[in-house]
């Protein structure tokens, strides 16, 4: 369902620490819901961190000394933020979008897989598993490897956090926590570089918006949110 506004697209250059990210995201989603704001998508980096969402499990967390650890409202388990991974935070309207969070978050798999497919990447979702998956077997070795993460909060029908796709991050900063609950060994972690795909985040910034308009409708470039 597209919506008769372009979205404002705002893209952060430097590191984002997470409160400060989340303490925008907040204000700007009050901000959407009493219609004094647009529509919001912003793209950034942190720096190393892991975040637990509201299903996330104490044992999930193997090194809590290994860097910061926020605890925080959006749906999913322990996740990992990072350079070299681009969060696109979503910050959209559902009462004009169809007040339907299922549909939602398959709109926002939707985004990514078109994403993905610029690089000539097939992702795909699984039953059960949150994200999107690469499959990188080989005979006698099944193995899926997650690229992207989704986690999203909804409030007053108004939604906050969103997606993070791996385009070059640290592959082995994930290994303090195990990643959205998901220790079978022939699941892991991948990203664009490491499936040979040599992007930058400014590529990745292109195919993300083109298959972000194709799911969601028009976009326009805006300066970035404040950040306090």
């Amino acid at each position: 369902m597209t919506h008769k506004a372009p979205v404002q697209w705002a893209v952060s250059n430097n590191l984002i620490g997470y409160e400060a990210a989340v303490s925008a995201m907040e204000a700007r989603a009050a901000s959407i819901a009493a219609g004094e704001a647009g529509e919001l998508i912003w793209l950034l980096e942190h720096p190393p961190l892991y975040t637990a969402g509201t299903s996330a499990k104490d044992a999930d967390l193997r090194d809590a000394d290994r860097f910061p650890v926020y605890r925080t409202g959006r749906g999913g388990e322990f996740t990992y933020h990072g350079p070299g991974q681009r969060v696109a935070y979503a910050m959209l309207d559902l009462k004009a979008r169809g007040r339907d969070v299922r549909a939602y978050v398959q709109d926002l798999e939707r985004w990514i897989i078109g994403a993905l497919d610029a690089f000539g990447i097939d992702g795909e979702i699984r039953d059960g598993r949150v994200g999107v998956w690469v499959d990188r077997s080989r005979p006698g070795a099944p193995r899926e490897d997650k690229i992207a993460a989704i986690g999203v909060r909804i409030r007053k029908w108004v939604s906050f956090h969103g997606i993070a796709l791996n385009v070059e991050p640290d592959l082995t900063h994930f290994t303090g926590i195990t990643p959205c609950g998901i220790s079978d060994p022939n699941l892991g972690v991948t990203s664009l570089v490491d499936m040979g795909r040599p992007v930058t985040l400014p590529e990745a910034d292109a195919a993300l918006r083109a298959a972000f308009e194709d799911v969601f409708g028009r976009s326009t470039e805006t300066a970035e949110p404040p950040i306090l």
